[in-house]
C-alpha cells in the first residue's frame, strides 16, 4: 500500500506534542528515553544525510544547478532561525527560568524549523517512498526532544501547562503545513530535497550532537553509533529505488 506524505507528516508532528506532553507532566522516565532518542536521531540523520540524500542531490546536478546552494541555504535558514530569531536556544529540557520574550522567540524560531521538517518529509517522498519514509524516521526522532524543548522553554518563561501543550502544538501545524507547501509550490518541490539536507545536516551535526557531547558514560554514544548503523541496516546506499 501507498504511503502518504500527508499521514507520514500527522505522524512526525505527534512527536512534538509527545516531547511536550512528558514536559507537562514531569515523566521523568519519558524524558530519559527521549535524551536516548535525541543522540540515536543525531546517528541516523547525519547518515541519512551523507550517505543517501546528498548523493541523490548532487547526482541530479545537471537538472539541479543551485543543488548546492539550496543546501547551503538550508543550512544557514536553521542558524538564522535558531541563533538570530531564538538567542536563547538549546535542543533539550529547560530548567531555569527565561523570559517570556524567549519562550515566544523559540516557539517563531522552532516553528520554521518545524515548517523544513515537513519540507524534509515531502520532499523525500517526491524521489521515492523509501526516501519518503526514512525522512519521517529521522523527523519523528528528533520530534520527540523538539517538544521537550519548546515545552519546557514555554514552562521557564512563566507560561501555563496548556499554553505549553499549546506551543507544541504549534509546531506540529507548522510540520504539517510544510509537508501540505511542498507538495502545492513549484520552488519547495524542485529544491525542497536540497533544502531538507541542509536543515538535516544542521539539526543532526550542530543541534544534536553538541547536547551529548559532554555526556558521561557510553549510552549517549552507544545511542549514536545505534542511529548510524540502524539507518544503514535499512538500506540508504540504495535511495534511489522506489
Amino acid at each position: 500500500m501507498a504511503m502518504n506524505p500527508i499521514l507520514m507528516g500527522l505522524g512526525a508532528a505527534l512527536g512534538n506534542l509527545v516531547g511536550a506532553a512528558a514536559v507537562v507532566r514531569q515523566e521523568r522516565r519519558s524524558l530519559r528515553f527521549i535524551e536516548t532518542c535525541l543522540a540515536f536521531g543525531a546517528g541516523f540523520m547525519l547518515a541519512l544525510v551523507l550517505v543517501g540524500v546528498l548523493p541523490e542531490v548532487f547526482g541530479a546536478g545537471s537538472a539541479l544547478p543551485l543543488a548546492g546552494m539550496m543546501v547551503l541555504v538550508g543550512y544557514v535558514v536553521v542558524h538564522v532561525a535558531q541563533h538570530v530569531l531564538t538567542p536563547h536556544f538549546h535542543f533539550g529540557e529547560e530548567t531555569h527560568k527565561v523570559s517570556a520574550n524567549a519562550g515566544y522567540s523559540a516557539l517563531v524560531g522552532l516553528s520554521l524549523h518545524a515548517f523544513f521538517d515537513g519540507v524534509a518529509i515531502a520532499g523525500g517522498f517526491l524521489v521515492s517512498e523509501k526516501l519518503g519514509a526514512l525522512f519521517f524516521l529521522a523527523v519523528l526522532l528528533h520530534k520527540l526532544p523538539e517538544g521537550v524543548t519548546i515545552a519546557s522553554l514555554m514552562l521557564a518563561s512563566g507560561a501555563g501547562r496548556r499554553r505549553a501543550l499549546g506551543a507544541g502544538m504549534v509546531l506540529a501545524v507548522a510540520t504539517v503545513a510544510g509537508v501540505l507547501l511542498t507538495e502545492l509550490l513549484a520552488p519547495l518541490a524542485t529544491y525542497g530535497l536540497a533544502l531538507a539536507a541542509g536543515v538535516t545536516l544542521y539539526v543532526a551535526a550542530s543541534n544534536l550532537v553538541p547536547q551529548f557531547q559532554a555526556s558521561k558514560g557510553f549510552r549517549m554514544t552507544a545511542a549514536f553509533l545505534g542511529g548510524i548503523f540502524a539507518l544503514l541496516l535499512l538500506g540508504a546506499f540504495s535511495l534511489g529505488a522506489s
